[in-house]
């Protein structure tokens, strides 16, 4: 069975004075999902948003998939937050929480989707018992924090040890994803792609994500 491809552009590079207006556009425009990083400065050295924006986005946006990446210490105490507030899935690192196994159980009864970050410097190990629950592994191409890095080549080579792994299992790319590299990244065996200054600092966000389609031979 094919793995369904999606663009989920993270609304960290958008315009947040418009940050509704922007959303709609993005969407619009051809994306999937929209991917919302979660920054606590603590976690990670950057504060970005939290549960009010995702409760106004999904009131405005009600059909939307919100793609919520808590990149926050202590996840176990904040996801039936965010999933009240209008997550759709939940991505959460290991090394955070007290008791990953758990939290992707009580992610699921709520009723989300839960997912499981991995960061640039961090094997693949942290699956070996959980991957089977998990709805999505989102690997990390850039070191948490910031929009705007570049991609890191060396991600490619655990994209495809994980496909290798997990032929079945959707896999999330985040970070310096772009017109350029997006084809690389989904031969590695990515399905899912996270972009954010590519699409919210370019002109025109459709010819921008259709062009992504293209590189990617896009098929939904």
């Amino acid at each position: 069975m094919a793995l369904i491809q999606r663009i989920a552009p993270s609304i960290l590079a958008s315009d947040f004075t418009n940050l509704g207006e922007e959303c709609e556009k993005v969407l619009e425009a051809g994306a999937d999902w929209l991917h919302v990083d979660v920054m606590d400065g603590h976690f990670v050295p950057n504060i970005s948003i939290g549960l009010p924006v995702v409760s106004a986005l999904r009131q405005r946006l009600p059909d939307a998939f919100l793609d919520v990446h808590l990149m926050i210490s202590d996840p176990d105490f904040f996801v039936e937050g965010f999933i009240e507030a209008g997550a759709d899935l939940i991505s959460f690192h290991p090394e955070a929480s007290f008791h990953p196994h758990r939290l992707v159980q009580r992610i699921k009864a709520l009723g989300a989707k839960a997912c499981l970050a991995i960061n640039p410097g961090s094997g693949l190990s942290c699956l070996d018992y959980l991957a089977d629950d998990l709805d999505m592994v989102l690997i990390m191409s850039v070191n948490p924090g910031f929009g705007g890095q570049s991609f890191i080549p060396s991600v490619l080579g655990k994209i495809t040890e994980l496909r290798r792994r997990h032929p079945a299992l959707d896999i999330q790319v985040d970070g310096g994803v772009n017109v350029k590299n997006i084809a690389s990244i989904r031969e590695a065996g990515a399905n899912v792609f996270v972009a954010g200054s590519a699409i919210f600092k370019s002109d025109n966000y459709k010819i921008t994500i259709d062009n992504m389609k293209k590189e990617i031979r896009y098929e939904n």
